[in-house]
């Protein structure tokens, strides 16, 4: 247990100084969102770029990887979203938010520093490759066109499936101007070919890279100042559930029926799932009103999730010796 403190520890310390330098006023709760544009609009490119463009594509693209990530999301998603509707009795843009924080990781802010200290640089970011695309071109892009096709009912000047399409068509211009989507292809494109970049170049690419695990917990951290979570207990509940606990063990469910994967892929895989829910979980839930909701399942989240992520490591550990 000792040694997966160890690797667990320094992950939420650095959270923890995040939060006491924008408690304390060092830094203001705002600029946490300056840091982590850099994190997503720099830094994380950078990684991804360096992740992909440093292996051969057989090496990066990973079938399995890709299926049991994104079906175990779905059902950890679809799960959340009928409990939401069904047993909630909330209206579907409410539901899919709630279905979004059970099955969306934060695998660029946490699940790739995690990931680090357990298997090396190198696995993390091929993983987070892999997460990244099944993310963006998948699960927020299916949860946020369900969540728009049930706004706006009242007003009647839509159909259900003229809002889908519509937010579809929205989420593809913005992958589009992702530069996170931008850092994954390009790096695709730099392995097909075999190109590299001149070593001026790449050193500089490696600096933005390397700097992405600390400011990016740190941002974590500093975001959670402020939240309040009383009079959400149960929702709150249910939403933390899912996610650290419904999510991974879905996505281990898939890794079952599938065909067999390399060990640390599968380990990787399970890892980015039991991560809390990204860290715009609550600026996404902001146009259907609940980001106070998704503010405190956050919070609540990341504090639980030093247990269950230290249980599930110590799990992994001991399966593996």
């Amino acid at each position: 247990m000792l040694a997966v403190l160890a690797i667990t520890l320094p992950i939420y310390l650095v959270m923890a100084v995040g939060w006491l330098a924008t408690r304390s006023g060092l830094f203001a709760r705002t600029e946490m969102r300056v840091f982590g544009k850099y994190v997503i609009n720099l830094a994380l490119p950078a990684l991804l770029f360096n992740a992909l463009s440093s292996r051969s594509v057989a090496e990066v693209v990973n079938p399995v990887f890709l299926a049991a990530y994104a079906g175990g999301s779905l059902i950890a998603i679809l799960g959340g979203f009928l409990w939401a509707r069904r047993v909630a009795g909330k209206p579907v843009p409410e539901s899919a938010i709630v279905g979004m924080g059970m099955g969306c990781p934060n695998s660029g802010f946490i699940g790739f520093p995690l990931v680090t200290q357990v298997l090396g640089a190198s696995t993390a970011g091929i993983g987070l490759a892999l997460a990244m695309i099944v993310e963006n071109l998948v699960l927020l892009p299916l949860v946020l066109a369900v969540a728009e096709s049930g706004a706006g009912e009242d007003d009647g000047s839509r159909t259900r499936g003229e809002r889908l399409r519509a937010a579809l068509l929205q989420s593809a211009r913005g992958l589009v101007r992702n530069p996170m989507i931008w850092g994954i292809a390009l790096g695709f494109v730099s392995s097909l070919f075999g190109w590299r970049l001149p070593e001026p170049l790449a050193k500089t690419v490696n600096l933005f890279a390397m700097s992405t695990a600390a400011i990016s917990l740190m941002v974590i951290g500093g975001s959670l100042v402020g939240i309040r979570a009383r009079g959400m207990a149960r929702d709150v509940g249910v939403i933390a559930t899912g996610k650290l606990l419904v999510h991974p063990l879905a996505v281990l469910l898939m890794l079952v029926v599938l065909p067999p994967m390399d060990r640390q892929l599968q380990t990787a895989v399970v890892v980015m799932a039991a991560v809390p829910m990204l860290g715009i979980y609550p600026i996404l839930a902001q146009r259907y009103h609940q980001d106070a909701l998704a503010a405190a399942a956050q919070l609540g989240t990341t504090i639980a999730s030093f247990f269950t992520l230290t249980t599930l490591l110590w799990v992994l550990q001991r399966a593996h010796a």
